[in-house]
């Protein structure tokens, strides 16, 4: 039988597209040039945004078995050059190099890349620049190489769109988060250089667990680069060029381990041989990436997961399964549903730490809450928080096929509705970081795959200690309440936590995405209710279908914020400077005081710290009175420099926050969960 195209179908259909080319951004507009052997482009992270900094990538992809040379090029070879052409007032920065790999030919030892290579520079654009684009142009030339070498070069240009606000480009943004990630990070402990001779060592410090190093030092006249380097314990070995006569060791530190690759600016006082491994003792160890230990840490993850059952972003799922046990009294049962629910919990923090581990190992920073960095998963989560309030208001019956963490699982399903709540429950717990967490996580991201699924085991055993304590213990279960018809009421009533945390997800999208995510976001809610309203007044294959169709649409609609604009960013919204890496280092060279709050708009322990105390008028006054500058690093979005910043501090994820004080070398580190007092005293303090 033929299918007729309804009038319903066909408004989806264009509601769908209406919105997706008005959610399309504006992108810098560029043209690739293609030499002999490579093809080099200009890419803008964004717009160019009066009164900020803008990443510019010159993007070079050399043919298989091709390569090109770092800033030191080793035995042979040449850097890469960039001479920039841009409006007045207009000014680059150096070139970002990103860690290099020990390319040999023949005898030689050459440092370079090969295949995609991503440069960065930083293009600061004066307050008062005006006009609808920024021309950007460029000469760049480099010599590329693989049995023969061959000079090349190109002219470039790329015209940027001016405006008010950044939104990072869609189509780049992964390009440049794994660009910044083959930066290289400062070392939270200093090495120990020393020579003997000919002979070049470098101590790396204890806590740091790695398998293989590689030294490139900045000075082509230092290090002798086609000479093996040998690395045992921590100890990296390598041979100084005979007439080396320099007092200090530059360069970057590229070290692997457990699969993952990162890099570190080396830049140290060479000194006399080292007696024995104790002279790294007098190094001084990083304020808040401590190696805790496994214990320890598997004791801070069990207690911040307990923790978490206070968060507010937990309370809606533990609401939903409070009203499904009650009335259940002590017995086999309630054990089951205990063990259900712990089973689904873990499942969800495997899954994570799978994910997590999996990324880490191919080389990206990345940390706890990443998902959420996804406009299309907050929109998915509002979704269902939406959908599980018009069920428990009794206003629509959702089928198993359809909603089965619904009615079904409940009514029939019960250890499968106890495994389901326990999966959500562990998923919305993510937003949220407690107590004790930061150290763990921080500590589980840098240890062996094994050390850090156990950390995140114990981290999902203590969210699911409470409700199995209680299915386990007679005398807690108990305290059950008898079944009831308050229990109807009761049903409704915890629907208005899930509409509330549906409303905080939509104002999320709106940080995430700007307007067109919260419109698209809202047009994906109407279609829920729409599905809800046909299956449950109609039913029946007809039912069903435009339900279907309803829901389809809505899933479609939720893809599209991440797809659309950025919002405002909450750095605007708190009155502060946005977080930049080479706007922290001006303020910290003139000697100036400088607060650093890392937040999300998904992180609810965030929002309260800023209700709670930063906002309070006692913090405010001691910003103004100390000079201190207040910078906001927005990580509602991914951002691999905020990541970056995280990761040198040893944590996860958000919040952090960070005081800069005049003279010293590192930052105070406060506590996750803030007081007025608390900030007023690290901002005052000594």
């Amino acid at each position: 039988m033929r299918r007729k195209n309804s009038p319903l179908r066909l408004f989806l259909h264009v509601l769908a597209l209406a919105l997706a080319l008005m959610a399309l951004p504006r992108l810098a507009i560029a043209q690739p040039v293609t030499t002999e052997n490579a093809t080099a482009e200009l890419i803008a992270e964004g717009p160019a945004v009066p009164g900020r900094t803008l990443s510019v990538a010159l993007k070079l992809v050399a043919k298989p078995g091709w390569h090109t040379y770092w800033i030191n090029p080793g035995d042979t070879g040449l850097a890469t050059t960039i001479a920039w052409s841009l409006p007045a007032g207009v000014s680059a920065g150096p070139i970002g190099w990103p860690r290099p790999e020990a390319i040999p030919v023949g005898p030689f030892m050459n440092y370079g890349f090969e295949g995609e290579t991503w440069l960065l520079t930083d293009v600061s654009v004066p307050e008062g620049f005006t006009g609808p684009v920024l021309e950007v142009r460029a000469r760049a030339d480099w010599l590329i190489c693989a049995e023969i070498c061959v000079p090349e070069g190109a002219d470039l240009a790329l015209a940027v769109p001016v405006a008010a606000a950044f939104a990072a480009d869609p189509l780049h943004t992964l390009g440049f988060e794994q660009a910044r990630e083959k930066l290289a990070l400062p070392l939270a402990e200093p090495v120990v250089a020393t020579r003997a001779g000919e002979t070049l060592e470098i101590l790396l410090p204890e806590s740091m667990k790695v398998t293989t190093a590689r030294f490139f030092p900045y000075d082509g006249d230092s290090v002798i680069a086609a000479a093996p380097q040998s690395f045992e314990g921590n100890r990296l070995s390598a041979v100084l060029e005979k007439d080396f006569k320099g007092t200090r060791l530059s360069g970057v530190l590229v070290v692997e381990g457990g699969g993952w690759t990162r890099s570190y600016v080396v830049d140290s006082a060479l000194a006399g041989p080292v007696a024995a491994p104790a002279a790294a003792a007098a190094s001084v160890p990083a304020p808040d990436a401590p190696d805790i230990g496994i214990l320890l840490a598997l004791a801070f993850a069990f207690i911040g997961g307990l923790i978490l059952n206070l968060m507010p972003c937990v309370l809606p799922v533990l609401s939903i399964k409070m009203l499904s046990m009650a009335g259940k009294g002590p017995g086999p049962v309630v054990r089951h549903h205990g063990i259900a629910y712990t089973f689904g919990v873990l499942a969800c923090f495997a899954l994570l730490a799978g994910v997590l581990l999996g990324l880490r190992a191919g080389g990206e920073l990345i940390g706890w809450g990443f998902q959420l960095q996804s406009p299309v998963v907050v929109a998915l989560l509002a979704y269902l928080f939406f959908a599980l309030g018009l069920w428990m208001l009794d206003v629509v019956t959702f089928g198993n096929r359809l909603m089965g963490a619904g009615e079904g699982l409940v009514r029939r399903g019960g250890l499968a509705g106890s495994f389901g709540t326990g999966l959500l429950a562990a998923v919305v717990a993510t937003p949220c970081t407690a107590p004790f967490m930061g150290a763990a996580l921080g500590f589980a991201l840098t240890r062996p795959s094994y050390e850090a699924f156990a950390v995140f085991m114990a981290l999902g055993l203590g969210l699911s200690s409470p409700f199995l304590l209680v299915s386990f213990v007679p005398g807690l279960a108990r305290l059950l309440p008898k079944p009831g018809g308050w229990m109807v009421r009761l049903k409704k009533l915890l629907a208005f936590p899930l509409f509330a945390s549906t409303v905080w997800l939509l104002w999320v999208l709106a940080v995430q995405a700007g307007p067109m995510g919260v419109a698209a976001g809202g047009a994906g809610l109407l279609l829920i209710a729409l599905a809800a309203f046909f299956i449950h007044e109609f039913g029946g294959i007809g039912g069903r279908l435009v339900g279907t169709a309803a829901v389809i649409g809505a899933i479609f609609l939720a893809v599209m914020p991440g797809q659309g604009v950025t919002g405002t960013g909450l750095a605007e919204q708190a009155g502060a400077e946005s977080y930049s890496p080479a706007r922290l280092a001006e303020l910290r060279a003139r000697g100036q005081p400088v607060f650093v709050n890392l937040t999300a708009a998904w992180c609810i322990t965030c929002l309260v710290n800023e209700q709670v105390a930063l906002e309070r008028p006692a913090v405010k006054d001691a910003l103004a009175k100390t000079g201190t500058v207040y910078m906001v690093g927005d990580w509602t979005n991914r951002d691999g420099t905020i990541t970056r910043l995280l990761a040198e501090n040893g944590r996860s994820g958000v919040p952090l926050y960070l005081v800069y004080r005049p003279g010293a070398e590192r930052p105070v580190v406060l506590p996750q969960l803030l007081t007025e007092g608390l900030v007023v005293e690290a901002l005052t303090g000594p």
